[in-house]
């Protein structure tokens, strides 16, 4: 009976669950130790026929939670700051068919998405639209894709160096396919790893473990269905094999995890729950050398459901425990062989027996504490999955530590700046080995340059909090943005003998803006009103802001003499040659004496001048000027170009 109205709930409301506590080993109808509801959604408010897999991302800038919510047809993302009432803003459809196995991680507020539907491939998603939805639920578009593979079963990201890894594709014998994500809006194919053969599953380190010989090389570890493969894949072109490990009663090595110290790795096995009828098994290796790792003991549960997906956090083990829900371990003795349950929340209330039913996935690492779980349907349509949240009902009154540490920002083109508690956090801790930090400004312009003091709280997850003081130094270092008008050619009448230079600033042709003083002073140079005769010149401009950044800019002003009538005629009766000329060139008149020559370069400096000359020819000697363009001016009305070469 209490599966019937438990399915007919389901059936008929949305989010119907506000926190329920755990009393009594019950959480309403849920069996609990030590773990609260604080909400659920069923996978059908997502427009989805079913759940799967499942990560998170909190965002730098304020802290906020997000629950990436894996779907037969797509992604959904949740608001669950307030894990009480968790707000459904929109879903990602699938790159291409539905399909019950969709895997999702995230990288530099990223979110990226794998698929088994056939040709999928990679979607690339900016979680930072999340921030600006207004009204939710919505449908998004990818902002990237990557094609390099087609289906994959799961995705592996090693943040630390911005390479994503698609596992069990249809390239590289199924084994790690290098994606480098570190531009995440263009990934970049960088081969794979094949030795290996088909990896079911994968975790990724830059090793910091008790090998010294893998010190801060990337560590590859994959979950091969039937053994765990340890593999150096530091350079992308030449990945080498460290190690090949297996296992008593191995039946499918389905996914593992490293502890914080990489001593030791923590796999699961999800069919021998099956086959030899274990209870849930859980195979630790001892990892202290890459090259000969040994299974130092098993870890059997207390009941017989299939294990699946467990990661581990400080020194606590949190699996996914199909239909014994979500089970939480003490890890600190593992040493000795010890690993304690502490706790857990059933999310399949009907039965612990094998199958693939109920917990699939478990995100443990939001600062708050609250405990993310995707449940899903599969072979049990009586039950419906989707997205609980959870938290522990342990009451915790120790307060965190705040350290902060003061530093310096700039200004950005728009005159803001937005500042993530991070970024002023020195080094705060919590017993809980987590915490939020939140600012009580983080959002700076203009009119806070300078010293600006701000507080640091730092929450942990029980709501106890610490306080610190630092100085955030706003500055602007970025320079005027200066335009200019585009090169241009004038002309002035020989009648006037030069061009006046106009005012390109208060005819609006050339100006600056500034990301803080607005309208934003600029001068020219030459100034207006500086009488140009012919010659190429460039003219310049500059703005110098009240913080001493200067902007400029400059384009050239070609000045051409326009021949009057009778200079048209001079013109026809005057030759020069040779042109190009490389020692000398001579000028010839037809028709009038030559009274007078200058020659000058395209800057307009006069290099060589003679008057009283009264005769039909002349030869000037250019043997020592440098190559390029000069003008010749003739009887004092007439321009000829002329070639040095």
């Amino acid at each position: 009976m209490k599966k019937i109205l438990l399915t007919i709930l389901l059936l008929t409301t949305g989010v119907f669950f506000a926190q329920t506590p755990c009393v009594g080993g019950m959480a309403g109808s849920y069996p609990c130790s030590g773990y609260d509801l604080l909400s659920f959604i069923p996978y059908t408010d997502f427009g989805a026929d079913d759940a799967n897999d499942s990560w998170g991302w909190t965002d730098p800038n304020n802290g906020k939670e997000y629950a990436l919510v894996g779907l037969d047809n797509g992604v959904a993302f949740v608001d669950i700051t307030d894990p009480l009432n968790p707000v459904y803003l929109g879903k990602l459809p699938t790159h291409t068919d539905a399909s019950l196995w969709r895997d999702i991680k995230t990288y530099n507020n990223y979110a990226f998405v794998v698929s088994e539907a056939f040709n999928h491939g990679m979607q690339v998603f900016d979680l930072t639209r999340l921030r600006n939805v207004t009204n939710p639920p919505v449908i998004f578009t990818e902002d990237a894709h990557y094609d390099g593979f087609g289906n994959a079963h799961n995705l592996v990201i090693n943040e630390s160096e911005g390479y994503a890894y698609g596992v069990g594709t249809n390239t590289y014998n199924g084994g790690p396919h290098f994606v480098n994500i570190q531009d995440p809006l263009n990934p970049v194919g960088e081969g794979g790893y094949s030795l290996g053969n088909y990896s079911h599953d994968g975790q990724v380190v830059t090793y910091t473990g008790p090998d010294s010989d893998y010190t801060g090389r990337e560590i590859y570890v994959g979950s091969n269905e039937d053994y765990v493969v340890i593999a150096d894949i530091t350079d992308k072109l030449n990945p080498e094999t460290i190690s090949i490990t297996t296992y008593n009663n191995t039946v499918y090595t389905h996914q593992g995890w490293f502890t914080e110290d990489q001593k030791y790795f923590l796999l699961g096995d999800e069919i021998d729950e099956i086959t030899y009828g274990f209870n849930t098994r859980i195979i630790i290796f001892d990892f202290t050398d890459l090259d000969a790792p040994e299974v130092s003991f098993e870890y059997t549960g207390p009941t017989s459901a299939t294990d699946h997906n467990l990661y581990i956090k400080g020194n606590e083990m949190y699996l996914a425990n199909y239909k014994a829900g979500f089970r939480v371990h003490d890890i600190s003795d593992i040493q000795n062989g010890n690993i304690i349950e502490t706790g857990y929340f059933d999310v399949f209330p009907t039965n612990n027996n094998v199958g693939y039913v109920g917990a699939w996935n478990v995100y443990p690492y939001f600062g708050s504490g609250t405990i993310m779980v995707s449940a899903l349907t599969y072979s049990d349509p009586s039950y419906i999955g989707g997205l609980y949240l959870l938290k522990s009902s342990a009451p915790d009154t120790t307060p965190p530590v705040a350290v902060c540490q003061n530093i310096t920002v700039s200004l950005d083109a728009n005159g803001n700046v937005i500042v993530p508690a991070t970024s002023v956090d020195g080094g705060s801790s919590d017993n809980s080995g987590f915490y939020t930090a939140t600012l009580n400004n983080n959002t700076f312009n203009c009119s806070d340059i300078g010293n600006n003091t701000v507080i640091l709280t730092i929450t942990d997850p029980s709501g106890n909090t610490a306080t610190c003081n630092a100085v955030i130094t706003v500055i602007d270092d970025l320079p005027p943005v200066v335009t200019c008008p585009a090169d241009q050619t004038v002309e002035y009448d020989t009648g006037l003998s030069y061009y006046t230079l106009p005012d390109y600033i208060a005819s609006s042709q050339a100006a600056a803006t500034d990301n803080c003083i607005s309208p934003a002073a600029i001068t020219q140079s030459p100034l207006p009103g500086t009488q140009l005769t012919q010659g190429v010149y460039t003219v310049s401009f500059e703005s110098i802001d009240i913080y001493d950044n200067i902007g400029s800019c400059t384009f050239v002003l070609t000045v051409n003499e326009v021949l009057s009538v009778i200079e048209n005629e001079l013109n026809s009766d005057i030759s020069i040659f040779p042109n190009p000329a490389s020692e000398k060139f001579v000028i010839n008149s037809n028709s009038v004496p030559l009274e007078a020559v200058s020659v000058y370069d395209i800057l307009g400096k006069k290099l060589f001048n003679t008057s009283e000359i009264n005769s039909e020819t002349i030869t000037v000697d250019i043997s020592g000027y440098n190559k390029g363009i000069y003008f010749v001016l003739v009887n004092n009305s007439l321009v000829k170009k002329i070639i040095k070469q």
